[in-house]
C-alpha cells in the first residue's frame, strides 16, 4: 500500500519554496523580493499551501499566476484590484475582456519590437517616431514594448486626423503634474522606508493613477457631448 502513495506523491508537481521562486521569476522581474510576493499573497492575488511549520509552497501554477500579474503590472502599468478582478472572473470559468488596450494572449510577456519591427505593427513611418520622441511621448530606443506600440498605433491614427505629436507636448507636462500629485499622496506611506511600505507604495501609485484616468476620461467625454450639433 506503501508504494502506490509514493508513486503518487512522485507524479505530484514539485512545490517551491518563496526563494526558488525568486530564483525563477527575478530574471525577468528583477525587483521583486520576498516581501513583495507575501504583499501579492496578501492582497489575494495568488494562495500558496503552507507546511506544518508555516512555510510558503508555492506550485507551478501559483508561479505561472505570479509571473503573469507581475507582467500586468509592468507591462501595463494595472492595479491590483483591477488583476485581482480579472483572475477572479477567469478562475470563475467566465471569460473577461483583458483589462487594457493589449490582447489576452500577450498577459505572460510583453512582446518587444525592434524600430522596424515596431513601425510595421504600428502602420507608422519613421518621421512620425522621430515626432513622437521629441515630443516626449515616447523614448529614444533600440526596443520597444506593447505599450509603445499602442502610443505609436494612436499616434498614426490621430496624424490622419491633422494631429501630429508637436500638438501633444502638453500631454507631458499634465502626466508630470499628475505624477506629482500622486508622489504627495504617497509621501506618508513612502516615509516609513520599509521592504512592505515600497510594495504598498508602489501599487497605491498605480490605484491613484488608475482614478486619475477615469476622472480624467470623464471631462474629455463631458466636452465631448458639448461638440454634439
Amino acid at each position: 500500500m506503501a508504494r502506490p502513495a509514493q508513486r503518487a506523491a512522485g507524479d505530484a508537481p514539485a512545490l517551491l519554496s518563496i526563494g526558488q521562486v525568486l530564483a525563477r521569476l527575478t530574471p525577468e522581474f528583477p525587483d521583486l523580493s520576498s516581501s513583495k510576493l507575501r504583499f501579492l499573497e496578501e492582497r489575494g492575488l495568488v494562495s500558496p499551501a503552507r507546511t506544518a511549520s508555516g512555510y510558503r509552497k508555492f506550485s507551478p501554477a501559483d508561479v505561472d499566476r505570479l509571473r503573469a500579474v507581475l507582467g500586468m503590472q509592468r507591462d501595463h502599468y494595472l492595479p491590483l484590484k483591477v488583476i485581482k478582478k480579472y483572475f477572479a472572473d477567469l478562475d470563475a470559468g467566465l471569460d473577461p475582456a483583458f483589462p487594457g488596450t493589449v490582447p489576452a494572449g500577450s498577459i505572460l510577456g510583453s512582446r518587444h519590437y525592434r524600430r522596424d519591427e515596431l513601425l510595421r505593427e504600428a502602420g507608422a513611418d519613421a518621421e512620425l517616431l522621430q515626432d513622437a520622441v521629441s515630443a516626449s511621448l515616447l523614448p529614444a530606443a533600440d526596443m520597444y514594448g506593447d505599450e509603445a506600440l499602442t502610443v505609436l498605433r494612436a499616434l498614426a491614427e490621430l496624424r490622419r486626423s491633422g494631429i501630429e505629436p508637436r500638438h501633444l507636448r502638453g500631454f507631458r507636462a499634465a502626466a508630470e503634474r499628475e505624477i506629482g500629485l500622486i508622489e504627495t499622496a504617497l509621501v506618508p506611506i513612502a516615509r516609513r522606508n520599509d521592504v512592505s511600505s515600497k510594495a504598498r507604495t508602489a501599487e497605491l501609485a498605480r490605484e491613484i493613477a488608475a482614478q486619475l484616468d477615469v476622472v480624467r476620461g470623464s471631462i474629455i467625454r463631458s466636452s465631448i457631448a458639448r461638440l454634439r450639433p
